[in-house]
C-alpha cells in the first residue's frame, strides 16, 4: 500500500501526542510534553490544509482557513497570557466547552449533508428513504455514520453545555440550583434522548429530521441540568468528566471524516479523562453513576450550609510564635489550597521552606487529589514557583507521615482537612478520603476569616485544642512569618 505524505504527517502527529501525553505524566517532563504534542499537531493541520485531497481537489478556501486559525492563535495566547493560576480552571472549563462545541459542529454540518439526501418517497432498503439506491453494505455504513452523528452531537453538547455552566460556577456567577425529582428528571430526559437518536438513525425520512435539532436542545438543556447541582469539593471530577466527553466528541469526529490523527487524539483525551474521573471518583468516595446522574455534592450542601455560628472556640496564634514552633520543629508538613493560590503565594511559600531547611527543618508538601478547582492545580501551582516534584507527597504517603509530625501548616486548605468527612455522616463531603492533619503535634492553619470553605460546611479541625489559627491574606501572612524566622 503506498504511504501518502499526509498520512505521514497524521502518524508523526498520533505519535506525538501518545508521546507528549506520557511525558504529562511527571512535573519535570510535562512541558516539554505539551511542547511536543502542540508540534505534531501543528504539523497534522498543515499537512490537512495543503496536502488532504478528495476527488482529486484540495481544499482551497486558504484565506477562510487562515483567518480562522489566526484569530484563534490571537485569542489563544492573549488567554494564556493574562489568566491568574486562580483563575486557570476556568479558562480550562471555557476551552474544553469549546473543543464540544467544535464537534458538535462537525455532527450538524454532516447531517445537513445526508438531509440534503433524503425524500419523502422510500427505497427499497429497509430503514433509509433515500432518492439513491445503494448497496445493503453501503446503507449499513450510512446507519453507522448517522449514528456516530448522533453520538458526536450529543456528547459534543453535553460537553459544551455542561462547561460552560461549570465555567460560571467557579467563576461565581452561576449558583448551585436543583429542584425536587432533578435526579429522576435527568435519567428520563439522557434516556428519551438516547431512544430517539437510535430511533432515528434507523428511520431516518425527510419528515422527520426536525428531530435532529429536538436532540440538539435536548442534550443542550441535559448538560445544563447535569451540572448546576455539583458544587463545592465534586467540581474537579465535573470537569475531569466533561473533558473526556470532548475527547470522545472529537473521536467521533475523526471517524466521519477517517482522519487518523483526529481519532487518536480524540480516544487519548477521552480515554486519559475517564481514567482522571475514575481516580477522581476514588479521591471524592463518591460513585460515577451519581456523576453522569448529576447528583452529588451540590444538592446535599444546602442542609449543612444551614450550620451558622461556630462550633466551639477557636484559638489564634502570633507570627512570632508560629516562626519559633516551625523553627525548632524537626518535621514541618505544608498543606496548600486554593487560599493559596488566590493569594498567589506559591514563591514565598517556597521561600519559606528553603528558610526552614536552612535550619535544619525537614519540610515537605502534602498535595489532596481534588486540592484547588481542578485536577493537579496544586501541583501546578507549586511547580510553577520550582518546588522540587520530590517534595510533593500524595495523601496516603503523606497520611502515613503526620503521626510523626511535629508541626502542620495549612495555607488556604478547608474541606480537604475537615474530619467531618470522617465523623459526620449528614455532611456532603462525608466518605471523602482527607488529609489527616489532625494527627500532627501541632496545626497552623492560615486563612482570612472563619467563613466555611467551597463546600459551605464548618470545619471542627479549626476548634480542635491542638489546631491554632494564623488569620490573613496567605502571601503577606508568609511573608511576614518568613521575616520572622529571619530575625531568630
Amino acid at each position: 500500500m503506498e504511504l501518502s505524505l499526509l498520512t505521514v504527517c497524521y502518524l508523526i502527529g498520533s505519535l506525538t501526542f501518545i508521546i507528549g501525553l506520557k511525558m504529562l505524566s511527571h512535573p519535570d517532563s510535562a512541558r516539554k510534553g505539551n511542547l511536543v504534542a502542540a508540534v505534531g499537531m501543528t504539523i497534522a493541520i498543515l499537512g490537512t490544509i495543503f496536502l488532504y485531497e478528495e476527488e482529486g481537489k484540495k481544499l482551497g478556501n486558504y484565506s477562510w482557513i487562515f483567518g480562522g486559525l489566526f484569530l484563534g492563535t490571537v485569542i489563544g495566547v492573549l488567554a494564556a497570557k493574562k489568566v491568574k493560576m486562580t483563575a486557570m480552571p476556568e479558562m480550562v472549563s471555557l476551552f474544553n466547552g469549546m473543543g464540544g462545541a467544535c464537534a458538535a459542529l462537525i455532527s450538524v454540518n454532516e447531517f445537513g449533508h445526508i438531509s440534503k439526501m433524503l425524500t419523502v418517497s422510500t427505497a427499497d432498503i429497509p430503514g433509509w428513504h433515500t432518492t439513491i439506491i445503494v448497496s445493503p453494505e453501503e446503507s449499513v455504513n450510512m446507519i453507522g455514520m448517522v449514528i456516530t452523528i448522533f453520538l458526536g452531537l450529543i456528547i459534543g453538547t453535553v460537553s459544551f453545555a455542561g462547561s460552560m455552566i461549570a465555567w460560571g460556577k467557579l467563576n461565581g456567577k452561576v449558583k448551585d440550583f436543583a429542584f425536587p425529582g432533578q435526579q429522576v428528571f435527568n435519567l428520563i430526559l439522557l434516556a428519551g434522548t438516547l431512544i430517539t437518536a437510535g430511533y432515528l438513525a434507523f428511520n431516518l425520512t425527510a419528515n422527520n429530521v426536525i428531530l435532529f435539532y429536538i436532540i440538539a436542545i435536548a442534550s443542550l438543556i441535559y448538560g445544563v441540568l447535569f451540572v448546576l447541582p455539583i458544587g463545592g469539593a465534586d467540581m474537579p471530577v465535573v470537569i475531569s468528566l466533561l473533558n473526556s466527553f470532548t475527547g470522545v466528541a472529537a473521536a467521533c469526529g475523526g471517524f466521519l471524516y477517517d482522519n487518523q490523527v483526529m481519532l487518536t487524539g480524540g480516544i487519548l483525551v477521552g480515554a486519559a479523562g475517564t481514567l482522571l474521573t475514575i481516580l477522581m471518583c476514588k479521591a471524592m468516595n463518591r460513585s460515577l453513576t451519581n456523576v453522569l446522574i448529576g447528583s452529588f455534592g451540590g444538592n446535599k450542601s444546602s442542609a449543612s450550609a444551614a450550620q451558622t455560628g461556630p462550633q466551639g472556640n477557636y484559638k489564634e496564634i502570633s507570627l512570632s510564635d508560629a516562626a519559633v514552633c516551625m523553627c525548632y520543629a524537626n518535621k514541618v508538613i505544608i498543606v496548600p489550597g486554593y487560599g493559596l493560590a488566590v493569594a498567589q503565594a506559591q514563591h514565598v511559600c517556597h521561600e519559606l521552606e528553603k528558610l526552614l531547611e536552612e535550619k535544619g527543618v525537614n519540610v515537605s508538601y502534602a498535595i489532596h487529589p481534588v486540592a484547588g478547582r481542578m485536577p493537579g492545580h496544586m501541583n501546578v501551582l507549586l511547580a510553577e514557583a520550582d518546588v522540587s516534584y520530590d517534595k510533593l507527597q500524595e495523601m496516603e504517603q503523606a497520611n502515613d507521615e503526620f503521626k510523626t509530625t511535629d508541626v502542620v501548616l495549612v495555607l488556604g486548605a478547608n474541606d480537604v482537612v475537615n474530619p467531618a468527612a470522617k465523623t459526620d455522616a449528614s455532611s456532603p463531603i462525608y466518605g471523602m478520603p482527607i488529609l489527616e492533619v489532625e494527627q500532627a503535634k501541632t496545626v497552623i492553619v492560615n486563612k482570612r476569616s472563619m467563613k466555611p470553605g467551597y463546600a459551605g460546611i464548618e470545619n471542627e479541625l479549626f476548634f480542635q485544642p491542638k489546631t491554632s489559627m494564623l488569620f490573613g491574606d496567605a502571601k503577606a501572612a508568609l511573608q511576614k512569618l518568613v521575616a520572622e524566622i529571619k530575625s531568630l
